[in-house]
């Protein structure tokens, strides 16, 4: 049936949650692609036997068949945008380094691409005031400027603004400013400790 392996892209992204990369679909993509470029080759020959013969009865399936070429187009723009939007809210999530298990299902022109956006918002965010400014933190507003974190995986020293220096051990707690440990934290480095 004509579209139904582009709408299957679909519904694949729509089953997973909005935080979540399903892995590239390159297999399904080129099916797509195939059957696109069966449904053109049919439809130049068609035009080409309505032309030279007048046969006015293949301009319905010329029709259909232009609708789902048209309907499959708009599918994998979906499909590919979509998947764009992901990473992009992944680049704000994880920061500038991203999981391992998150790469994987990434194809090498989506890395490329979510290597070229990171540029250009460091790039942004380099211009912003004298030093720049990290436009990804506090991504809510916080409640105080420190809390209490705990390390959940040896991470080596650790340097603050006044140039205290804290070894990051496993299950140690410490108590530091919210702004320089919020990236720690969405890395799965620290956790933070609610009273």
């Amino acid at each position: 049936m004509f579209c139904e392996k582009a709408v299957e892209l679909i519904r694949e992204l729509h089953r997973m949650s909005d935080g979540q990369l399903p892995a590239f679909n390159e297999d399904g993509l080129r099916q797509v692609l195939q059957e696109m470029e069966a449904l053109y080759e049919q439809n130049q020959a068609d035009v080409n036997e309505a032309k030279s013969e007048g046969r006015a009865e293949l301009i319905p399936s010329i029709k259909l068949r232009h609708c789902c070429l048209l309907r499959n187009q708009r599918c994998l723009t979906a499909y590919l945008y979509d998947r764009l939007l992901r990473i992009r809210a992944l680049r704000w999530e994880y920061g500038s380094v991203l999981p391992a298990n998150v790469r994987f299902h990434m194809c090498a022109e989506e890395l490329q691409w979510f290597s070229q956006y990171k540029k250009s918002l460091a790039s942004f965010m380099r211009s912003l005031g004298g030093d720049g400014l990290d436009i990804t933190q506090d991504m809510k507003p916080p409640k105080s400027l420190y809390i209490q974190v705990r390390c959940l995986k040896d991470h080596g020293e650790f340097e603050i603004d006044d140039g205290t220096l804290i070894l990051l051990k496993k299950n140690s707690q410490h108590f530091l400013p919210r702004w320089k440990c919020e990236q720690l934290i969405r890395q799965g480095v620290l956790e933070h400790v609610l009273s």
